[in-house]
């Protein structure tokens, strides 16, 4: 039978020569990160414990976050870890491998980013898109293209199947400043799982890059409306 999988690999190779893999398999149906089979979860993936304020979710049908029950492995596997160490960064995709030299904060904002865009939490599912073109590394410029793009997407197939759609930016711009309330959230849960600080400074650049979506969105995107005069419309700015 045919894998009908996503696997994703990111492989961390240090200045010592240590090297740390993390794989991550997403069921393609559902655009779902799998789990692997774990101890029982700590104290700190209790929904309860740091709950974001704009949780929609119960502790009786969800006893634990979606999200950070799902970020258990990886906190496990990088607890330790310093986040200004440099670190070499392979990310072996379904399409292609993408490397480069970064910090280690930096990269694990990047796979951080993925484990929370495939967890089954009600503020995270609209990002399901962006995680099947799961880009690395991604820069400010890249992330906001990237967003929007799916999002005014979206409202296209909503548009196609007659239902209610829009081409303003407010729903995202919401939506975004939601991923900011967890991401303040998961860094208070990471301070209370791990000794170091890489997995909390990885989350604060990943709600920067939150933050910058809705910056933009505010300032009309601006930085990259340049890129589109072949489509005729007028890049002067007032």
């Amino acid at each position: 039978m045919t894998d009908q999988n996503l696997h994703f690999l990111y492989r961390f190779s240090f200045a010592d020569n240590k090297v740390i893999e993390f794989a991550i398999e997403i069921d393609q149906t559902t655009m779902t990160f799998t789990r692997p089979q774990l101890t029982e979860p700590p104290f700190w993936t209790e929904l309860e414990y740091h709950q974001c304020s704009n949780c929609t979710l119960a502790k009786e049908d969800s006893p634990q976050c979606p999200v950070a029950v799902n970020l258990q492995p990886l906190m496990e596997l990088c607890g330790m870890l310093v986040s200004y160490e440099s670190v070499a960064l392979d990310v072996i995709t379904p399409e292609r491998t993408i490397s480069g030299k970064t910090t280690m904060q930096r990269a694990l904002s990047s796979l951080l980013g993925l484990i929370m865009a495939t967890s089954p939490c009600p503020h995270t599912e609209h990002l399901k898109p962006m995680a099947r073109f799961h880009l690395p590394l991604a820069s400010d410029d890249e992330t906001i293209y990237r967003s929007t793009s799916m999002y005014l997407l979206g409202q296209y197939f909503k548009y196609k199947q007659g239902l209610d759609h829009t081409f303003e930016l407010d729903e995202l711009m919401q939506r975004y400043q939601n991923l900011q309330i967890i991401n303040k959230a998961l860094a208070n849960r990471f301070r209370a799982a791990s000794t170091e600080d890489a997995t909390v400074n990885a989350i604060i650049l990943l709600d920067l890059l939150s933050r910058s979506v809705s910056w933009s969105i505010e300032d009309g995107l601006e930085e990259i409306r340049s890129l589109f005069q072949g489509y005729g419309i007028n890049i002067e700015t007032d």
